[in-house]
Order: C-alpha cells, then structure tokens, then sequence
C-alpha cells in the first residue's frame, strides 16, 4: 500500500493541492489530506477531501482534536460521511503556539483515544451521549504513532488499538533497525485482535542538509549522524536525499503493509522516488 501526504491550501484557490494529486495518480492508492499541520491555518480538510473524492481520488481526511469540542469533532465527521469520505486518520494535533496564530487557544476537549472512541460510537449508529443517530458512519479509522515506544507509548497504543484503530501511520522512519524493533513491539499487541491491523511506515525524502537538520527537531524523529553527513558531502543532496529513501523503502516493504510518502514541498520527485524503490 502506497499512501501520500498533501496540504490543503492556504486560501481558495485549490488548483496546486490538485495539480499535486495528479502527480500522484495511479501511483498512490490514497491521499492523505493535513489537518492544518504544525498548527499552520489552512483550508479544511473536510472541503479539501471532498473537492479530491469528487475529482476520483481516495483520500484519508486528518482529523485532529486541538481545534474542535467533541460537538464539532462529530459534526465534521457526519458531514464527511455523508460527502463520501472513507478514511479518516484521528491525531491530536501539534500547539497552536507552535503555528501561525499567535494567542490562538487550543481546545483538547478529547484526546486521540477518546477521539477513535467517538467513531467507534458513530459506526454503530450512536453518538458519544448515546443518542440514536439518523444513519450511522462506517469509517475506517487510523491512528499515528511514533516508533520508539517506552512503556506509556505502548500503554498509549494499545488503547488506540482497542478503541478501533484499523491502521496505524508511523512517524517518519530513518533508522530500520529500531523500526524493527518496533514491529517486534506491536506484533504482540496487534496479534491479540480480531481484525488485521495495517501498519504504514512514514518517510520523508531529504532535500538538503538544512532539511535533515530540521527533521531531527521534531519530536519523534531521529535523523542518523551518517545519513546527514552523507547528504552533506553530496553533490546533489537533493538526488542522495532520494537514494537513501528509497534504500530505507526497500527494507520497510518486508516489515510492514505500506509506505507514507511526506515529501517536504510538492510530489514531482515521488514517482521517481517510487521507482527507485522498484514499487512502481
């Protein structure tokens, strides 16, 4: 399974969100449409997965609690339903101090368990105070995780698993060895359900040293010292960037059911990404 990120514009004007799925057709066998990302104001999901479905893409709307109370959480996502939206992917979402709206309040009424809790509740025709509802969602819900998962991670996981996570998006990935460990964790965990769990890794395609460099700020990701050297000594780090991805993809195929494409700008190098990969 090959899913890929795009961002919802920062205004109205749809035509380069669009132009970037193109690139992407027939390649990825979903889009992944941000939640305001990095708590960046942007067009919302909901109407940027709608504009996506209608034009023949499958798309998987993030949906995060930072911005919304648990009466607006289940609005949006009745109102996805009903616009044909599938798949949602359920996160918490990063502070509003770390975005482009200074004093903007967060909200958090729920967190991310609690929020997987509410679609399992909508699935089956009720809402979260048990009301009937008139026609119940059939989501298929994700859930995010990062792969260096100490005791309350896994605890943490384990709840998302229980409350009907039905695929688990990692953060990005650079170190396969630890993310075989990860798996180790999970198989445990995952082995224990009724249903099978997808687990797809995240990457994210180097462009430059400075980009590399800033990876390793984000929490959860942890870029090697050799991997940035080696984009550092590179002629072209842009084309090293994509090397080493693509070495990274190879591995992931034998451990998990999928790779997550996060480019850092737009998808014109992720079908070479891809077949440097041998995926397409």
């Amino acid at each position: 399974m090959i899913t890929a990120e795009i961002s919802p514009p920062k205004g109205t004007d749809t035509s380069r969100m669009v132009r970037d799925a193109t690139l992407l057709k027939d390649m990825a066998d979903a889009v992944n449409v941000t939640d305001n990302q990095r708590a960046v104001m942007r067009m919302s999901p909901l109407a940027a997965c709608s504009i996506l479905q209608e034009k023949g893409f499958e798309t998987i709307m993030h949906i995060t609690c930072r911005d919304r109370n648990r009466l607006a959480l289940q609005s949006d996502l009745m109102g996805a339903w009903a616009l044909g939206i599938r798949n949602v992917l359920v996160m918490s979402g990063d502070h509003p101090s770390k975005g482009d709206h200074e004093g903007a309040k967060p909200v958090y009424d729920l967190d991310s368990v609690q929020l997987l809790g509410i679609i399992q509740k909508l699935n089956q025709g009720i809402d979260l105070s048990g009301n009937k509802l008139e026609g119940r969602t059939d989501f298929c819900p994700g859930a995010v995780t990062n792969t260096e998962l100490g005791e309350a991670g896994l605890l943490k996981l384990r709840k998302k698993i229980k409350m009907g996570a039905s695929f688990l998006q990692t953060q990005a990935v650079f170190d396969v060895t630890r993310f075989s460990e990860f798996i180790e964790k999970t198989d445990e965990i995952r082995s224990k359900q009724s249903k099978q769990i997808k687990i797809i890794a995240g990457v994210i395609p180097f462009i430059s040293e400075r980009s590399a460099l800033f990876l390793n700020k984000v929490p959860g990701i942890r870029v090697p010292d050799d991997m940035i050297k080696q984009i550092k000594d590179a002629k072209n780090p842009e084309i090293e960037g994509m090397k080493i991805t693509a070495e990274i993809i190879k591995e992931l195929r034998t451990m998990c059911d999928g790779v997550h494409i996060m480019p850092i700008g737009n998808h014109e190098n992720t079908g070479k990404l891809l077949e440097m990969a041998g995926l397409i």
